[in-house]
């Protein structure tokens, strides 16, 4: 999708621009914190996506999506949640509200990617309950799609918005959230042992209280994890 900013922020702009550029389905065309250059240019070019700051001095985001005859698919920005509703009052893909964070500048596009019908629509960056049955799962890292066996996966760590896939040979990196992955994993092959650990119990060298040890690598047990935990590692408690 070919997508617009516009905010008087050069900074935000910056940020989005990053977003969208690290995104696979996403193209940047242009670029303004000027409101009124940003309306020359949508009276001769098209995009299908624009991320717009509503809260800008002598036109707003508002005033210049309303003054477009055929208005593109539109993210609002803002820093101020008090514009939320009125947004979505003007047909808004989604708000959001600034700092933005990437895992939910990647869900509003998603959005955006779905009601456009794109065929990445959101392409997840792993796919997941048909491969279960085969044993295998598909996870994307980067432009890359890694088919790997659920049984040679080791443990999974999340940090930020990503999460790593350990084998004994390698690791995949991917854009996913804890959430993502445990639904992704058959839950009879995983558990979760920590609030950024999911570990395969049958690759389990040493079990401690607080902590087990897979590949000589020492994985934390999460205090709150630990009844949930030991009856599927074997801890005798």
């Amino acid at each position: 999708m070919k997508c617009m900013v516009v905010d008087d922020e050069p900074l935000a702009i910056d940020l989005i621009d990053g977003y969208i550029r690290k995104t696979p389905f996403l193209e940047l065309t242009a670029s303004f914190s000027n409101p009124f250059k940003a309306l020359t240019f949508l009276t001769g070019q098209t995009v299908d996506l624009l991320f717009l700051d509503i809260n800008m001095p002598e036109l707003s985001g508002i005033q210049l999506l309303k003054s477009l005859p055929v208005p593109p698919m539109v993210i609002f920005t803002t820093a101020y949640s008090e514009f939320a509703a009125e947004s979505y009052d003007y047909g808004a893909v989604d708000y959001l509200l600034k700092p933005v964070k990437y895992e939910r500048f990647l869900k509003a596009v998603n959005r955006a990617a779905e009601i456009r019908g794109h065929p990445a629509a959101a392409q997840p960056a792993a796919t997941g309950s048909e491969h279960l049955r085969s044993g295998f799962v598909l996870i994307k890292s980067g432009t890359q799609i890694n088919k790997v066996r659920t049984d040679q996966i080791l443990y999974v760590e999340g940090a930020g918005n990503y999460m790593t896939f350990y084998t004994r040979d390698k690791k995949i990196m991917s854009l996913l959230s804890m959430t993502e992955v445990l639904e992704l994993l058959p839950p009879d092959q995983f558990v979760r042992v920590h609030k950024s650990y999911i570990v395969n119990p049958e690759h389990i060298e040493i079990i401690e209280k607080h902590r087990v040890i897979i590949n000589k690598q020492s994985i934390p047990i999460g205090v709150t994890y630990r009844d949930h935990v030991f009856p599927k590692i074997g801890h005798p408690e």
